[in-house]
């Protein structure tokens, strides 16, 4: 039996009588597993873009419909300078106080502009970032760089930046979850469960899909959500093995229906969240019996996974790509899979036969993992199931509570 873990005595509005996530302490805290970091791998400073990066060395949001519109220059041993992007570094700085060095951020809109253009604005940016270097006396030192294109990689080595891949650091300073980046993803959790339950009710027979996907958004939104993703499902023969998604699909009497409710986010920490329904009637032995194999698989994935041991250990429990006919693990990536959640979509640690057999990593507490599989026939029907956890002295803890032990038959009665 999978134990599950503590659940929040709080919901998502701001008291004065209960210490409730701390936003204060959130960013203080990543902040300073940032530092650690990089004082331990001696790389005085992280030049880093794309969200999940920028929202865990700052606390700051930004415009995300280009890549590299905005970055971060975070360093070991003072305090991070932010490049933001029009628009936002005029209204930004008083909003967030925290943040003392603001600069205008340099882009090229994916190279939108021309490559003589994109260069020349490259060159711009990556004088800026050597200027800030020089300013903090570190440009003689190496720089992480985490995020940024080739075009952006380029003119950091033209300008004489000794650059090395930043990733590492950002993936091992964030593999393990403060108390307040936990009861950020079991809000997450908390709140995908109204979407669940919209879903329930609407899916039946004659209704398309995207309804259902429709009312779990509304119900997101409504629960407290800070972004709010698609919400796709598949159903009947399009979900084995995981085909596409949000046809419009119109749903018939017997169909399975899993929804993928995952990147539902609250405060920028996401969810990976997977369940199965039976559209109108109890699923037939068929289904039951591979719904039992799939629970059964991911409990023993789940137990295996405690301080200490690795993801070898874990991703053994995990069955082979040729039990369904594939030739190559690789045909099963993010099929068969646990993978570390948080800002993160894929973090630290990584499960599958694909690579931890070969190539172990050490469970931690504080980790936070999501855990998935699922099971069917082509062109028949498939179920999907993914839960989460964290990582505790004792072992694995589940930190989503819908229902997984057995499919639900929808629409709710």
């Amino acid at each position: 039996m999978v134990k599950m873990a503590e659940r929040l005595t709080f919901g998502t509005a701001i008291v004065d009588w209960q210490e409730r996530i701390n936003v204060e302490r959130l960013r203080r805290e990543r902040a300073e597993k940032a530092r650690a970091v990089l004082r331990a791998r001696g790389v005085p400073a992280i030049l880093a873009a794309r969200p999940e990066n920028t929202r865990y060395l700052t606390g700051l949001r930004g415009p995300e419909f280009q890549p590299q519109l905005w970055y971060v220059l975070f360093f070991a041993e003072s305090e991070p300078i932010v490049f933001h992007h029009a628009g936002w570094i005029r209204f930004y700085p008083p909003e967030a106080p925290w943040i003392k060095d603001w600069r205008l951020a340099r882009a090229w809109l994916s190279s939108g502009p021309g490559p003589e253009a994109a260069d020349e604005e490259a060159k711009k940016f990556a004088d800026g970032v050597h200027q800030a270097l020089v300013e903090r006396k570190v440009d003689k030192e190496q720089l992480a760089v985490v995020g940024f294109d080739g075009r952006a990689q380029r003119a950091l080595a033209d300008q004489g930046i000794k650059t090395i891949d930043g990733w590492p650091l950002m993936l091992d300073a964030t593999k393990t979850k403060t108390v307040d980046e936990i009861s950020c993803l079991k809000m997450a959790f908390a709140i995908t469960d109204a979407s669940w339950y919209a879903a329930w009710e609407k899916l039946r027979p004659g209704a398309r899909d995207t309804d259902a996907s429709e009312a779990a958004k509304a119900a997101a939104w409504a629960a407290g959500a800070d972004e709010v993703p698609a919400m796709h499902f598949r159903t009947g023969p399009t979900s084995f093995d995981r085909a596409y998604e949000r046809t419009g699909r119109i749903l018939n009497h017997g169909d399975l229906a899993y929804a993928s409710f995952c990147s539902l986010g609250y405060l920028g920490y996401k969810t990976c969240y997977y369940r199965t329904f039976s559209v109108g009637r109890e699923p037939d032995a068929k289904t039951k019996d591979w719904y039992r194999r799939l629970v059964e698989r991911l409990d023993n994935v789940i137990g295996a996974i405690r301080p200490g041991a690795t993801t070898r250990d874990a991703a053994r429990h995990f069955a082979p790509a040729s039990t369904w006919g594939y030739k190559d693990e690789a045909e099963l990536l993010t099929l068969e899979i646990g993978h570390g959640i948080g800002l993160h979509a894929y973090g630290y640690p990584i499960i599958n036969r694909q690579w931890s057999l070969d190539h172990p990593q050490t469970f931690e507490a504080g980790m936070t993992i999501a855990i998935e599989g699922r099971e069917g026939e082509p062109g028949i029907g498939g179920v999907r199931l993914e839960d989460a956890v964290v990582v505790t002295q004792s072992g694995a803890e589940l930190v989503d509570h819908w229902p997984r032990d057995e499919i639900l038959v929808a629409p709710r009665t």
